[in-house]
């Protein structure tokens, strides 16, 4: 069901609590499934049983107990990860994760597709699952650009037969364009555009050419760019970008992490790559 026919399909009806959920920021649509059927989500204090119930205007939800507030206006940032952080709002080994690190005074955010541990760079969060999810989908063909440390002799006609994709350990990975930018010795860095953004895509691809990514920073997520967003500060998206590039109305932007931008220009300065230099602001 398309998200028109579903909107129109609800009506006065309100809602689908899943749908709400995921505009509140809770979780996306599919987890927000699974906190119904675990039964941890009520609706004017009775169990919510069905992802199917609907949530009309007025209405109070709660999960585990505490009140979820009725969904605000959708809002998109642009976070710089550093690394040594996962992508999840808890991490069962224990180990510090974005949303931990994240400066204070946001909403509650989920974010759009992962960083894995040891990558940075541009990172989108946005206090909506549905657009969360909505922006993941291969479908919008929008490009992930990646710039990639590599140790090891780089082929560059192997880097450009990426372009018609390759399978690897039974893996279709679609079109991928990679281009060398500098070397010294046996080190080197590329340039890495992609659409699909499978799970460690670029890791695998570029050791499947007998290269060992030693640092990998995504410069950009379709037409939003890290730019000279410092690292761990966080930078919400303004009005006119979420109209012109997502359909959206919002209002003025408000800036985030300047403290931790203040405390990162007074500790040791630490060489930044040529790719973040280079990138465009948003």
């Amino acid at each position: 069901m398309s998200d028109e026919t579903e909107t129109e399909a609800e009506g006065q009806r309100g809602e689908r609590i899943a749908k709400w959920l995921a505009r509140a920021g809770v979780a996306s649509r599919r987890d927000a499934e699974k906190l119904v059927a675990e039964g941890r989500i009520r609706l004017n204090g009775e169990l919510v049983e069905t992802p199917a119930t609907f949530v009309a205007e007025g209405d109070s939800v709660s999960l585990d107990g505490k009140p979820v507030g009725a969904p605000d206006r959708t809002r998109l940032f642009r976070y710089h990860k550093p690394d040594g952080l996962v992508t999840t709002h808890k991490d069962p080994e224990g180990r510090k994760t974005v949303f931990e690190e994240l400066p204070p005074g946001l909403p509650r955010l989920v974010s759009v597709g992962r960083l894995d541990l040891t990558s940075e760079g541009l990172l989108l969060l946005t206090n909506d699952g549905a657009l969360s999810r909505k922006l993941e989908l291969p479908g919008n063909a929008w490009v992930r650009r990646y710039r990639a440390r590599v140790h090891g002799f780089v082929d560059e006609r192997a880097l450009a037969s990426l372009a018609r994709g390759i399978t690897i350990e039974g893996v279709a990975y679609g079109p991928i364009e990679a281009g060398l930018d500098s070397r010294q010795g046996t080190n080197a860095w590329l340039t890495v555009s992609l659409k699909e953004g499978k799970n460690r895509e670029v890791r695998r691809v570029l050791q499947h050419l007998g290269l060992t990514v030693t640092r990998l920073i995504r410069v950009a997520y379709g037409p939003f760019q890290l730019g000279t967003l410092p690292k761990g500060a966080v930078e919400e998206v303004n009005a006119k970008v979420l109209r012109d590039q997502l359909g959206l109305d919002a209002p003025p932007r408000v800036r985030r992490g300047v403290d931790l931008a203040a405390q990162a220009a007074t500790a040791a300065p630490e060489p930044k790559p040529e790719a973040i230099s280079r990138s465009r602001p948003a």
